[in-house]
């Protein structure tokens, strides 16, 4: 299997800091749980990359012709190539108060909001709290371990996973299709309708399908309300 700009691939990845060997983030829930990362809510599953679409860092994506099908293989990113060198001008010391009348109760290692830039809380005392404005990663080298899990081949396929990638809360397995060579109708499943912005999400699967399939011309959505049957109805 050879992996090419243009590819629409499933990833499963651990990524890690080099220097410490903590784990920073993965897609696999087991990971995840075993290394305290677990969050409520999230969705761990092999995630859709389309290569040479800048989804990932660009010294992760350049490597992925070397990979394999199913096979793990790791990939380290020099700071540079990551987040960056750390600054120690964007390490400052704020009066603490300045914190506090924003109710903001800092403790070490929190990230934090001041005048719209986050920053990570490294030490307090004196009623002066140090805040580093650094990206958490910066001057860090990373390690991704990775595995392509699959290379999606039909364009069924790979439409079907541009709609799990703006809709993962819903089984993709709800969406019915109907592709055509210039068109595409989605039925939106009932279990859709009320997630947090619906809207906006068709507009991104509309606009990724267009892009990704310029043939396209038309991506219908259809939303059908189907009234309950009353116990005399259904009798």
């Amino acid at each position: 299997m050879s992996i090419e700009k243009g590819d629409f691939i499933l990833i499963d990845y651990v990524a890690k800091v080099k220097e410490t060997g903590e784990i920073f983030d993965t897609t696999i829930e087991e990971v995840a749980k075993k290394e305290r990362l677990y969050k409520e809510g999230e969705i761990y599953e092999s995630r859709l990359m389309v290569v040479g679409e800048g989804w990932m860092l660009k010294e992760l994506e350049e490597s992925l012709p070397n990979f394999e099908l199913k096979k793990t293989a790791s990939v380290e990113i020099p700071p540079e190539k990551a987040f960056g060198p750390r600054d120690p001008e964007k390490v400052r010391l704020v009066p603490l108060r300045r914190l506090t009348t924003r109710g903001i109760t800092p403790q070490p290692g929190m990230r934090i909001e001041l005048d719209r830039k986050f920053a990570t809380v490294r030490t307090m005392g004196s009623g002066r709290v140090q805040l580093d404005f650094n990206p958490p990663l910066a001057g860090k080298t990373l390690i991704y371990d990775v595995t392509v899990q699959k290379k999606l081949e039909t364009k069924l396929e790979k439409i079907t996973a541009l709609i799990h990638r703006r809709i993962p809360a819903v089984e993709v397995g709800e969406f019915n299709l109907k592709i055509s060579k210039k068109g595409a109708v989605i039925n939106v499943p009932e279990e859709a309708f009320y997630v947090d912005g619906l809207q906006l999400a068709k507009r991104g699967i509309a606009t990724d399908i267009q892009k990704f399939f310029p043939e396209t011309t038309t991506v219908k959505f259809v939303e059908a309300f189907k009234r309950k049957e009353t116990g005399r109805e259904q009798a």
